[in-house]
């Protein structure tokens, strides 16, 4: 299992690194890490540009496991500040109709997960000695990116039913059973989405999670990405990237020792 750890931290600070050299290739943030408001504040994209080296800095010290936890964990409550104070505003206040349809907090969403899957990233490695009064704030929210990312997922999953015919457009043509797959993918999503809050076969719903959305990076987001690079600010490339982290993320939960089913809890407690 520490095999699949390892994997998943990486492609996680891949997918994070990748995110943080789109953004210095534009000199502007990907939509799911702030959204274009209205008139840029001025020194704008000299901030998208630090943020973007503070990307690629995190990522490496999870990848070389140098001050690797306490990195993570600042990603993390960047993200959650990001989302906070950067996606929640603009949808209620710049676009309001915006709140009614799941489907348009795609973007906030994909960063709530991001955010989660830092703190699990976190929770992976074993405790570094520091005072920093914020890493021990934050490390108090190491247990709860899980629920984060879970969101996430089951939002996801939801959506694949409310918006089934746009889903089903981006399953290739080749495979065939478009709308199967697209109702498939969005159960698998719910019902792993689920299985990870509720403990119950967590290890095995957060592996076929991971494999699952693994699958999706490679035969749809890359051909996407390779066909459509610059399309739309290069979005499917960031799309592509945010799948590879989601799979990274799924794979280090399934592989939390703290994790256990419900199951197993009560089957222990007749004992």
């Amino acid at each position: 299992m520490e095999i699949i750890r390892k994997t998943g931290r990486i492609c996680y600070a891949l997918a994070m690194a990748g995110v943080g050299i789109h953004q210095l290739f534009y000199a502007d943030f990907c939509n799911f890490i702030f959204p274009a408001w209205p008139h840029p504040f001025a020194g704008y994209s000299v901030l998208a540009c630090l943020l973007s080296l503070f990307f690629v800095g995190c990522s490496l010290a999870i990848i070389f496991e140098k001050k690797a936890k306490s990195s993570a964990l600042v990603l993390g409550g960047i993200l959650l500040i990001l989302l906070f104070f950067g996606q929640v505003p603009y949808e209620f206040i710049i676009i309001p109709y915006k709140k009614t349809h799941l489907g348009l907090w795609t973007v906030a969403l994909k960063e709530l997960a991001l955010a989660g899957g830092a703190f699990c990233v976190a929770g992976s490695f074993a405790d570094e000695k520091s005072s920093n009064f914020s890493i021990h704030l934050l490390e108090k929210l190491i247990p709860i990116g899980r629920f984060l990312f879970c969101t996430t997922m089951i939002s996801f999953g939801i959506s694949h039913f409310l918006y089934i015919a746009s889903v089903a457009d981006m399953v290739p043509a080749g495979i065939g059973s478009r709308y199967f797959w697209a109702y498939f993918a969005g159960v698998a999503l719910i019902a792993g989405g689920a299985a990870i809050v509720l403990n119950i076969y967590l290890k095995l719903a957060a592996l076929l999670m991971a494999a699952m959305i693994f699958i999706w990076f490679i035969f749809l987001h890359i051909p996407d990405a390779i066909s459509n690079p610059l399309v739309d600010h290069g979005n499917e490339i960031t799309a592509a990237l945010s799948a590879l982290a989601f799979s990274g993320i799924a794979m280090v939960i399934a592989t939390s020792p703290a994790h256990q089913s419900l199951i197993y809890k009560r089957l222990i407690s007749i004992q």
